[in-house]
């Protein structure tokens, strides 16, 4: 049955369809040996379709979906060129995973793995602001007034003001309070420069929660694949089929 190229492009793990365009524009992408253009169509299994001079496999491709509980001092980058331990080296499946809900390195928490590339796509891509729920240490009790701007929205170093979001306070752990935070954006380190700006010192912060999908009893370290109704979940709140053609965004808290 064809398909429009993009759509198989994506499904392989190439990005969103409007990344997969880009390949199809730059005369990367040939179906039999002729050369692609937008808007072209293909049998996936018929048809032998190349990227870079490598066939796509013709056989179905699965869909991972992935719930990670990335460690401190883990990168979140996937791709990432160094020594140090990789989200992907914990996860021993193979084909390419697009990363989302990157984490700091000294952060922790859930993150989610997965080579649908349009469904990453949305999920990472800022304009929709997806939620993303954190449990967040804190060396002292926050008084009102520092609550307050958090909640309200605090003026970063590069003069961002964060938008709103909930926060509460959770339960004293000694001189330290955990506090809960749910934000809808997550430039690089927000929570920590957000602390910072109203006082407090950020010991150790978690994600919990990325839209419907919870990191539940998941320990460092530990990954399962979502299930039929956990991937539902996301589909229907990211609405795939109608924002597929976006750019892609990333982030880190």
């Amino acid at each position: 049955m064809e398909e429009r190229l993009q759509k198989i492009l994506a499904r392989n793990g190439f990005g969103s369809r409007r990344s997969s365009e880009t390949i199809i524009l730059e005369g990367r992408v040939r179906v039999n040996g002729v050369v692609a253009k937008i808007g072209a169509k293909a049998d996936p299994f018929r048809d032998t379709i190349t990227v870079d001079g490598k066939p796509l496999p013709k056989t179905e491709t699965r869909m991972v979906y992935v719930a990670l509980h990335k460690p401190r001092y883990v990168l979140s980058d996937s791709g990432a060129i160094d020594d140090r331990k990789t989200v992907r080296d914990l996860v021993p499946l193979p084909g390419h995973l697009f990363t989302v809900g990157r984490l700091d390195f000294d952060s922790e928490g859930l993150i989610l793995l997965t080579n649908d590339g349009e469904l990453a796509n949305i999920l990472t891509h800022p304009r929709y602001g997806h939620e993303k729920e954190y449990r967040v240490l804190v060396s002292e009790k926050p008084d009102e007034k520092q609550l307050s701007a958090l909640r309200h929205g605090v003026v970063l170093e590069d003069g961002h003001r964060t938008a709103p979001a909930h926060v509460k306070l959770e339960s004293a752990a000694g001189k330290s309070v955990w506090i809960r935070m749910t934000l809808r954006e997550g430039r690089n380190r927000q929570i920590r420069e957000m602390a910072v700006r109203v006082g407090l010192d950020v010991i150790r912060l978690v994600r919990v929660r990325i839209g419907s999908v919870l990191l539940g009893n998941l320990k460092p370290g530990e990954w399962r694949e979502l299930s039929n109704v956990e991937v539902r979940r996301l589909k229907v709140i990211t609405n795939v089929g109608q924002k597929a053609n976006l750019p892609g965004g990333r982030k880190g808290a």
